[in-house]
């Protein structure tokens, strides 16, 4: 059976401990980009019987599953799916199976970018390296306040670094349902939103992408920040209203950002706006891009797929998929 991995951007997965059990049970394809055209997502994974996915870079879309006959399975990296047509799967008869998270990695990026932005590491390493001393004046964490937006699993974490660096936390809440997690760990809740943004230092975005949260942080919110405030995104580009950070950076409120997701990955020639501000730490989307990590992710995956080669699929998706197959044996 093949099995066809795309986006593999570092060239790494081949090298990971997991990776010898994929390669001795399945003939294995590694494609170290991404295919974006459908005609080329055709052409790349036309000869697999099933896909292992790297999180959500390649979309699996109706008009993708409609063109790939020998298509029989789906193992994703992680839990989130919403990139892929689970009805399109389920009425080709493709278990798509999904497991796994990052909270740790996810949150020490955070956390790191909070660091080098407020420092301004990142400038001086550059000036050092072009022959210049000292040019910014950083900022340091202990007595400012971090607001959290999202107090999930990885916001929880945030917010305790937040903690050991002395620094006050407040998380954004909601006068309907307030956040049972944050009053837990003593974390303040502010239900305004124009307060929460204005009286925060730092402020970092870990909501879910959901139809009620897509587009929720606006160039309103933003622009309530201080000159001195800094906006983290690890979250999802889609969050924030469309165009509304890069105006507000330019506008001086906040003062500057860190981001790590886009709208459109990859990020090819630095054609994004905001890599053209000053004012912004960008990544290239690697929150949970390490090892550890994608031991954890691909381990999973690789079950998955055994699992599915013996006939007792784990961690399915769409159930309702064997419901058909039965009514078709």
């Amino acid at each position: 059976m093949k099995v066809v991995i795309s986006d593999d951007y570092q060239d790494c997965i081949r090298l990971l401990d997991c990776y010898p059990t994929l390669a001795e049970h399945f003939d294995v394809e590694i494609f170290n980009d991404s295919a974006t055209a459908l005609d080329a997502q055709v052409e790349r994974f036309r000869e697999a019987d099933a896909l292992l996915l790297v999180r959500e870079r390649t979309p699996i879309t109706a008009a993708l599953v409609d063109r790939l006959p020998k298509l029989k399975f789906i193992s994703q990296t992680g839990r989130a799916a919403s990139h892929v047509d689970l009805a399109a799967c389920t009425a080709r008869r493709i278990p798509v199976s999904a497991e796994g998270s990052a909270t740790t990695a996810a949150a020490e990026l955070t956390w790191a970018l909070v660091m080098a932005s407020m420092r301004k590491v990142h400038l001086e390493a550059s000036r050092l390296k072009a022959g210049l001393w000292q040019g910014h004046l950083g900022l340091g964490l202990k007595g400012r306040t971090l607001g959290i937006a999202g107090y999930g699993k990885i916001g929880r974490i945030v917010a305790g670094y937040g903690r050991a660096f002395g620094m006050r936390v407040v998380a954004l809440g909601h006068h309907a349902s307030p956040n049972a997690a944050a009053m837990e760990d003593g974390v303040e809740l502010q239900t305004d939103r124009q307060a929460f943004f204005a009286e925060a230092d730092v402020v970092c975005c870990h909501l879910r992408l959901l139809p009620v949260t897509r587009g929720s942080i606006t160039l309103h919110d933003l622009q309530a920040m201080k000159p001195t405030a800094l906006f983290v995104n690890t979250s999802r580009s889609e969050l924030v209203e469309p165009g509304a950070l890069e105006t507000a950076l330019k506008s001086g409120r906040p003062g500057f950002a860190a981001v790590d997701v886009y709208e459109n990955e990859p990020i090819l020639q630095a054609a994004h706006p905001l890599l053209a501000l000053e004012n912004v730490l960008a990544t290239p989307h690697i929150g949970y891009v390490e090892r550890d990590t994608y031991e954890q992710y691909f381990g999973m995956a690789i079950e998955q797929l055994l699992a599915w080669k013996a006939g007792k699929p784990v961690n399915v998706l769409n159930p309702d998929v064997f419901a058909i197959q039965s009514g078709c044996d």
